[in-house]
């Protein structure tokens, strides 16, 4: 599958729909967090980060990372905007941690792991009527915390796949059992803007989140937060069915994967958005009736491919670890 992917962006968007649904290559896996642990090198745990190559430890705000940026691991060439979740692992019988490689779904193709990003004007079967305004420089977001102890937010789900198109049905953590196909996580951002703040202390105040689970239009938004901005959605699918042996689950059938942040219940999975579409390209696709006007750039499976960023971080992540990076033993 190589050469464009444009069909495979649109692969589920009918031609009267502006949604946006491509694949971004993984760009690096280190622990780096600009949002929530800027300046800091390394961060307190892993992360996959894919599309533009401005990425770094700072990613200092006043930067327009559309302009800056000379590559990006997405489908859409103008987009150099960052994506970026927390790293899944296998935890063996005898304590140690192996990492769980991605699963190439079908938009991912030939592309080096990654995720599939979403940008929704209403939901798949209309553009509805409301005016949605593309993100400014600058801007960016997270949803959800590490350090969540519920699933209350219907944005933050997971599939256990009976084979890479299943969809549904979604739970709040981890899958208890093993997965035929694999787990995919998925993280549905809010899309209510205060129309002012293009960032805030906690990375989340400046939104206001009327998601009502899956790819259901979101609710109204508030007087406090009014301005609809695309809905931003991940799906990222993890390839657990290498570890599916029940010898080598826990002997007392507990359900073994973990986020790279030392969370096995899966409530507080996480993803970090910061906006670095080139120029008023993401308006362009908002304002349209047809993903195929207003001329959106696309690039080849290579292209996404060559993209990459040296670590700055260098420490094993890879093979059977004894504790997760950046993680001690005790914790």
């Amino acid at each position: 599958m190589k050469g464009s992917f444009l069909g495979l962006a649109l692969a589920l968007a009918g031609s009267s729909q502006a949604y946006l649904r491509f694949g971004c290559a993984t760009l690096t896996v280190q622990r780096l967090d600009p949002l929530v642990e800027p300046g800091k090198v390394p961060s307190s745990h892993l992360h996959q980060v894919v599309g533009g190559n401005t990425f770094n430890a700072t990613m200092d705000p006043k930067v327009d990372v559309g302009q800056k940026g000379t590559c990006t691991t997405c489908t859409f060439s103008e987009d150099f905007s960052n994506y970026w979740t927390a790293v899944m692992y296998f935890k063996a019988r005898n304590g140690t941690y192996k990492r769980v490689p991605q699963y190439p779904n079908a938009l991912l193709g030939d592309l080096k792991g990654g995720i599939t990003v979403y940008y929704l004007q209403q939901d798949f079967s209309s553009n509805g009527n409301q005016k949605i305004t593309a993100f400014k420089p600058g801007f960016r977001m997270t949803v959800g915390t590490p350090t969540s102890k519920d699933g209350t937010n219907p944005g933050l789900r997971y599939t256990c796949l009976q084979d890479v198109m299943t969809r549904f049905p979604e739970t709040a953590e981890f899958p208890k059992k093993p997965c035929p196909a694999g787990i995919m996580a998925i993280h549905h951002f809010p899309a209510c803007w205060d129309g002012k703040n293009l960032d805030s202390p906690d990375h989340q105040s400046h939104m206001y989140n009327t998601n009502q689970g899956g790819f259901i239009p979101a609710a109204a938004c508030p007087a406090s937060h009014p301005v609809r901005v695309p809905q931003v959605a991940y799906e990222t699918m993890w390839d657990t069915a290498q570890f599916n042996s029940p010898d080598i689950w826990p002997q007392d059938g507990s359900q073994p994967f973990v986020w790279s942040y030392e969370d096995s219940v899966g409530f507080g999975t996480h993803g970090d958005y910061l906006f670095g579409w080139k120029g008023d390209a993401l308006q362009r696709a908002m304002d349209s009736k047809s993903l195929l006007s207003n001329g959106i750039a696309t690039q080849s499976v290579a292209q996404a491919n060559k993209c990459t960023i040296p670590n700055t971080v260098n420490e094993e992540i890879d093979g059977w670890l004894e504790s997760l990076p950046g993680r001690k033993m005790d914790m």
